[in-house]
């Protein structure tokens, strides 16, 4: 390898500082020219701003409490089954599948509770309206048997409970509606 001169090795340095220090300061002033983004606007939450609107929600401790009153009821009478709690908006806050229920009861038990929420009333009420309506069954999401029972406040649906896995409907809605009874105490 040839010995560069001290000329050569002085110059080459000199153009790496530059191109170094150029590109620093590009970057340097490109920063400063930007300004500084605006602070976000406050929007102030009171009742007077109708953009706004308060709803009520089940916390997770709630929905544990009613989840385990739910299987407790069902224990009692040897039943197996999975509860799912769903908040307003359908979304699973708790599910729980209960010691021996079956590989269908935890999917099923939530969307039984996403059903109950979604039209404020219990699933075995909503089963008599596919008669009238025989296309509410295809709503992706939904399952139209009983066992589904809606959390009320004031008449309004803020939480779903959804059980399966007993031998009937009707007993999974009895289970639900026990999970449901708990939140008053």
């Amino acid at each position: 390898m040839k010995k560069l001169s001290l000329r050569t090795r002085v110059v080459t340095g000199a153009v790496v500082v530059a191109a170094l220090g150029a590109g620093t300061f590009g970057a340097m002033s490109a920063s400063a020219s930007s300004p500084a983004a605006a602070p976000a606007a406050a929007v102030k939450a009171d009742t007077d701003n109708r953009n706004l609107q308060q709803t009520t929600h089940l916390t997770v401790a709630a929905a544990t409490k009613a989840a385990q009153a739910t299987l407790d009821a069902a224990k009692k009478e040897n039943q197996r089954i999975s509860v799912a709690v769903v908040d307003r908006n359908g979304n699973t806050i708790v599910a729980l599948r209960g010691d021996g229920a079956g590989p269908q009861s935890p999917e099923s038990a939530v969307k039984k509770a996403y059903t109950a929420v979604s039209w404020n009333a219990p699933t075995s009420e909503l089963v008599k309206r596919l008669e009238q309506a025989p296309n509410l069954k295809d709503i992706p999401g939904t399952l139209f048997l009983g066992g589904g029972a809606p959390v009320q406040v004031k008449g309004a649906p803020v939480a779903g409970i959804g059980v399966a896995g007993a031998p009937s409907g009707d007993l999974d809605e009895k289970f639900a509606r026990a999970g449901v009874a708990s939140l008053a105490r």
